[in-house]
């Protein structure tokens, strides 16, 4: 594709270099390795230094960006575009071919068993099972070795990549994504201590609803309720290896990142963000908009919203980092006052042991 068959596509307009629109783009780029040819983007503000040597032919920016600073550089154009970060996603497909994973139909080991439903032009692929009672959505994909459990409910046009589990009465809504390894709808941990010293298992009754827009990363676990439902709200999206407990409820649109752990009841609110190994205690409400960055803990409500956190227990985000260079302070400031007291323990040595004055 030209550049500015490109900037057609997207919605953009092309600046900078005159002849350049003209020319054929044949791969995509990262901004500081990008060679003649190639297309590339710049959404952060500290790959601006790359501009000066990359060798990209085009470059997607903001409607924003001040191309002034380059006007004198012939062998780049720019493309306007809203985000150009999102653009570059948009245009990936147009490059980069991916293989078909699924095959079209049920495939001969794959069991249904009596009773499940399967929509129009499913794809249900090798030593796949879907119990009794299952329904499975129209043009939705079941990959090789997933079980859907029985009674549970996929919806229209979702995809579970290899080996992901779904138990029994769980619903997974439309356009779902789910990732191989996933389990949805395990037992919550609910074990009560007896006068023994041994724990008797609590059942886990509900269920799991993922609602639409979701996406479910590699080896992440989302338990069934104790009774009622765990519920995933719409446009959620969770990173891999990630643990979310009995009956937590996750607003719309929250993103959680990789090892992150939520803890039983929990409500996260909306348009949250959750980093790597963030950890949330049960039986609290996050507000929405919540920030909490990485390896915070959470022992406690947060009740403003569109506030970032960290650390723990996670304070305002720069309330706990002061303290925390404070903390860094602490060994050099403990030297420097022992130092302090033995100076003055000795200056006071000395004043006891200077003669007294005598009055005449």
């Amino acid at each position: 594709m030209t550049i500015s068959e490109i900037a057609s596509y997207l919605g953009g307009e092309v600046v900078g270099a005159a002849t350049a629109g003209s020319c054929n783009i044949e791969r995509l780029e990262k901004i500081e390795e990008a060679q003649e040819g190639s297309i590339t983007f710049l959404a952060n503000p500290k790959y601006e230094k790359y501009l000066s040597t990359t060798k990209a032919s085009a470059v997607l920016v903001s409607r924003k960006f001040d191309i002034s600073p380059y006007a004198n550089c012939t062998s780049i154009a720019f493309i306007r575009v809203d985000d150009p970060y999102v653009a570059f996603l948009h245009i990936l497909p147009l490059f980069i071919k991916v293989p078909e994973l699924f095959s079209p139909g049920i495939h001969p080991t794959a069991i249904i068993e009596e009773g499940a439903t399967l929509g129009a032009d499913v794809s249900i692929g090798a030593y796949a099972v879907v119990s009794e009672g299952a329904y499975i959505g129209d043009r939705t994909k079941i990959g090789v070795g997933c079980v859907i459990g029985k009674f549970a409910i996929v919806g229209n046009d979702t995809t579970l990549y290899p080996n992901v589990v779904v138990y029994h009465q769980c619903k997974i809504g439309n356009r779902v994504i789910i990732h191989s390894g996933a389990i949805i709808g395990a037992d919550g941990f609910g074990q009560a201590p007896k006068s023994d010293g041994s724990y008797e298992k609590i059942p886990q009754l509900g269920i799991v609803t993922i609602e639409d827009d979701v996406e479910i990363g590699a080896n992440t676990t989302i338990d069934r309720a104790t009774i009622g439902e765990t519920l995933i709200h719409r446009g959620v999206k969770i990173d891999n290896l990630v643990q979310i407990a009995h009956n937590v409820v996750i607003g719309e649109h929250t993103v959680i990142a990789a090892q992150a752990g939520i803890s039983g009841s929990t409500k996260i609110g909306k348009h949250c963000q959750l980093a790597g190994q963030v950890g949330i205690s049960g039986h609290i409400e996050i507000a929405d908009g919540t920030v909490i960055m990485a390896q915070s803990g959470v022992p406690n409500t947060i009740k403003e919203p569109n506030k970032m956190y960290f650390g723990y227990p996670a304070d305002e985000a720069r309330k706990a980092q002061r303290a925390y260079v404070a903390l860094k302070m602490l060994p050099e400031t403990i030297r420097e006052l022992t130092a302090l007291k033995n100076k003055v323990a000795e200056l006071e040595k000395k004043l006891e042991e200077r003669p007294s004055s005598t009055k005449g």
